[in-house]
């Protein structure tokens, strides 16, 4: 992979210096990582107009949940106690002769951008803007592996906990569970904070869980992830417990259901953000649930669990191959609760399949 790292850094470089900048600060850990391999919490990496230095108040350890690092980087350490890598980094910039240096604007704090300032005066910055987030949206068929492995434990979790007695247990208790088998099956981690919700909590993205108890009939909605090596993957299902589904609730599971395959049938190599999100949210909007829609119907994952493209209304640009989305439209009724029906998938062209599904755990109205 050192060769990926050095590719991916080489593009940066190439885009900087189209803008006239020959260095380049990055700060944000995500894009860090993606061009690093694998850093400590807090380091940044330094393009030069020489070599590539990643600094940091200590040394990579291997640990996955850090990844690997890139080993054609050099690492230099700066004193925990007050040495900050951003500072560092400017320092060194101009040591190098660097005349400017792009930032990650959005990233940098006030204070750091002073401090940078300060230590190298006659370095100009520059904003890189979000140049690294866009060279993120394509993956590489290795991150698409990892992307595959992540939806493999998720889904293994989820059917582990779906065998189990759930009556009388809380939100939070089964919460709790699904995050700890992800562990147990070879996750790193949550991909983020799951998502337990029941009876009238169901069908609410990103619910908190609570102190509520499973209770039978009720709608159980769940959204979980994995993370592994550092890429994040997405599922939502929704069951009822105990007993047969009554008919308002078989009809809304029904109505969520065509939006969400809508969703994934849009899902082809230049198709516009927009009209995807259209595909599945004129459904619901026509059922007379328009005014209660989260604002997208989807949006990438990667090395964050919320990155490019966001499938929106507003949304501009169109999808290119090997670029993973959610889908995951939902609706929810106060004090009834809902539905919600979540999907990781990679987008492919028609000749190789169409749409790549990860996430594989079945999506009938089971009876719990």
């Amino acid at each position: 992979m050192s060769d990926v790292y050095a590719v991916r850094r080489g593009l940066l470089r190439d885009r900087c210096a189209a803008v006239g900048s020959a260095a380049a600060l990055v700060s944000r850990p995500a894009n860090v990582r993606y061009l690093a391999g694998g850093a400590p919490p807090g380091a940044v990496l330094l393009l030069g107009p020489g070599e590539d230095v990643l600094l940091c108040s200590r040394a990579p350890t291997g640990d996955p949940a850090d990844g690997r690092t890139d080993e054609q980087l050099r690492v230099s350490l700066t004193p925990a106690t007050d040495g900050d890598p951003v500072v560092a980094a400017a320092g060194l910039a101009t040591s190098v002769g660097a005349e400017s240096l792009a930032v990650e604007e959005h990233h940098l704090t006030v204070s750091r951008h002073r401090a940078m300032s300060s230590v190298a005066p006659r370095l100009r910055l520059a904003d890189l803007g979000a140049t690294v987030e866009q060279l993120r949206v394509v993956k590489d068929e290795e991150e698409i592996a990892c992307l595959r492995i992540a939806a493999e434990i998720t889904d293994q979790a989820l059917g582990e906990l779906l065998e189990s007695i759930l009556v009388g247990r809380t939100e939070r208790h089964l919460a709790l569970e699904l995050e700890r088998r992800l562990v147990d099956h070879g996750a790193d981690g949550p991909a983020f904070a799951t998502s337990v919700a029941t009876g009238p909590n169901s069908g609410q993205g990103r619910h908190r869980p609570s102190d509520r108890r499973v209770e039978e009939g009720d709608f159980l909605s769940v959204c979980l992830g994995a993370n592994y090596r550092g890429y994040r993957c997405e599922i939502g299902r929704t069951f009822v417990i105990g007993t047969a589904p009554a008919d308002w609730q078989i009809e809304l599971y029904d109505l969520v259901f065509a939006a969400q395959r809508a969703g994934r049938e849009a899902l082809v190599p230049g198709a516009a953000y927009r009209d995807v999100d259209r595909a599945a949210r004129c459904l619901l909007d026509s059922a007379g649930h328009g005014g209660g829609l989260a604002p997208w119907t989807g949006h990438g994952v990667g090395l964050e669990i919320d990155e490019d493209p966001q499938l929106a209304p507003a949304a501009m640009g169109k999808l290119d191959a090997c670029v993973p989305v959610t889908v995951e439209p939902g609706v929810h009724l106060p004090g009834r609760g809902g539905v919600r029906i979540d999907d990781t998938l990679v987008v492919r062209p028609e000749a190789d399949g169409g749409p790549e599904l990860l996430t594989i755990t079945t999506k009938e109205l089971l009876a719990l």
